[in-house]
């Protein structure tokens, strides 16, 4: 739970760091079910010739393996459809472990604090999991592999969302220092906006309106969350170690408000109201998601974010 001066500082400041907030037991079971996916992956690579023997035959050896052998293994981890192209073999992954995280009870109790007690997890959601910096291709430019650059959450996602009441939960699976690519963030101005955006080399926050050298990072140990307002400008770090930074970026907004991304499917995951409107079976919640991928695929491409390279902010 946040004490009183956590909630001033977040309302203040735009964002808060909790240490210690998802179960040691919920981490473990989602690092088993991804350590089992990659098994997965890895195997059938293997069986195609695309990767031999990993450079260690552990999770971390076998992902950075497969990055080298250019084996998309982002899209297969994560929690949601791209923003690109659609086909209804697309791959992504929605598991137990995972969906408990999501639903963790300490996690939601913070979030109640800020918007409430009707809660909807907002499908704008990834796992980011970023190997080093040396490791990877110099046109690397997905924003869950490499460092992310400065951007407002209210801002990539659509404008339909511009009211909704939401909060940025972005948990650590790995402890996140500076060396390895934390989070850094501008503290957010008491009549802050949302900034131009533009289609950079990731959808960012147009040159000139980040005052970088105010920036302020913000290491978490495994298990904590830091916790953003969706008009807080925020980025990452490079990751400078030889190791990998895990973490997951979920988001959570007022039941009955727009997502911001309503071609993609959400779902109540706290409701003091109407508990029974709770979803509490990940394979619903997968479903949904298996549904969404065969509609969309069958449609004309929705982009999900409102951004264009030719608008004045971006020559």
């Amino acid at each position: 739970m946040l004490s009183a001066s956590q909630r001033e500082a977040y309302e203040t400041h735009g964002f808060l760091v909790v240490e210690d907030v998802i179960d040691v037991r919920i981490l473990d079971a989602v690092r088993q079910e991804y350590a089992g996916l990659l098994d997965l992956l890895y195997a059938g690579w293997q069986s195609e010739g695309r990767v031999g023997a990993p450079a260690r035959d552990d999770f971390w050896g076998k992902l950075v393996t497969a990055y080298e052998a250019d084996c998309d293994w982002f899209q297969p981890m994560d929690i949601s459809l791209p923003g690109d192209k659609i086909a209804t073999d697309t791959p992504m992954h929605f598991g137990p472990a995972v969906f408990d995280m999501v639903r963790a009870p300490g996690l939601l109790d913070i979030v109640e604090q800020l918007i409430g007690g009707e809660i909807t997890s907002n499908p704008i959601q990834h796992v980011r999991i970023k190997p080093p910096a040396t490791a990877l291709a110099s046109d690397e430019i997905r924003a869950h592999i490499t460092s992310t650059d400065w951007h407002q959450d209210r801002a990539v996602a659509l404008g339909e969302a511009d009211q909704t009441d939401m909060v940025t939960c972005w948990l650590a699976i790995t402890d996140a220092t500076v060396e390895n690519g934390c989070l850094q963030v501008l503290p957010k101005e008491d009549t802050q906006a949302i900034l131009p955006h533009c289609p950079q080399r990731q959808t960012a926050i147009a040159p000139g309106y980040v005052a970088e050298d105010k920036a302020v990072p913000l290491p978490v140990r495994a298990g904590g969350v830091v916790l953003f307002h969706p008009l807080t400008p925020h980025a990452s770090l490079v990751n400078k170690t030889d190791g990998f930074r895990w973490s997951f970026d979920l988001r959570f907004h007022v039941t009955g408000q727009p997502s911001g991304r309503s071609h993609f499917p959400e779902f109540v995951a706290r409701s003091r109201q109407n508990p029974d409107t709770e979803l509490s079976d990940w394979q619903e919640w997968k479903n949904m998601w298996e549904d969404a991928r065969a509609r969309l695929a069958a449609m004309p491409h929705i982009a999900i974010h409102r951004w264009q390279s030719d608008s004045p902010a971006c020559a």
